[in-house]
């Protein structure tokens, strides 16, 4: 690694640290020729697939629109940043497992709403409402249903106001 302040080819490690979440190392370095320290932050570098989009167009996976799809589908919804953070991590775990080197946003859309659905039925609809292109009520009382038949969603809030579901029992409002 050459150094910052002199451009010297040559500098030591003199400490490493493993960050909380394990994903970066931090490497305190110094160099031989000046004796300046600095700091450099180690990463894995994984490819994702690249994303193809329904009208054929390729976009690089971007981390930061998956999680804005989540921040605006969650808005408002008692879900906390930590379990937002570990729908968008999971997402991206599913996304490099594919082992693909394109994925189509059908898919992606797919690993999307079944995190939602584990995460808040409410952020589910509201991303579904426009990943499904719903054009009318009835297309909303469809996918509620669906949701209402399934088991997958015990410890969450009612859908529908005057529900009495087992899974509303036990959480706050």
């Amino acid at each position: 690694m050459h150094c910052p302040f002199c451009q010297h080819p040559d500098t030591r490690v003199i400490d490493s640290r493993v960050s909380d979440d394990g994903a970066t190392i931090r490497r305190r370095r110094v160099c031989e020729a000046c004796g300046e320290r600095f700091s450099t932050l180690e990463t894995i570098e994984l490819k994702l697939p690249v994303i193809v989009k329904s009208d054929g167009r390729r976009e690089a996976f971007d981390a930061r629109k998956l999680r804005g799809g989540f921040d605006r589908a969650l808005q408002k919804r008692p879900v906390s940043e930590e379990q937002i953070e570990a729908a968008v991590r999971a997402v991206v775990h599913r996304a490099r497992m594919t082992a693909e080197r394109e994925l189509p946003s059908r898919r992606l859309g797919e690993f999307v709403m079944a995190e939602l659905r584990k995460l808040d039925h409410v952020g589910y609809v509201r991303f579904a409402s426009v990943y499904r292109d719903f054009q009318d009520v009835a297309d909303f009382r469809e996918e509620l249903d669906r949701l209402e038949s399934d088991q997958g969603g015990e410890g969450q809030l009612p859908l529908l106001e005057g529900e009495s579901e087992p899974a509303a029992k036990g959480r706050k409002r």
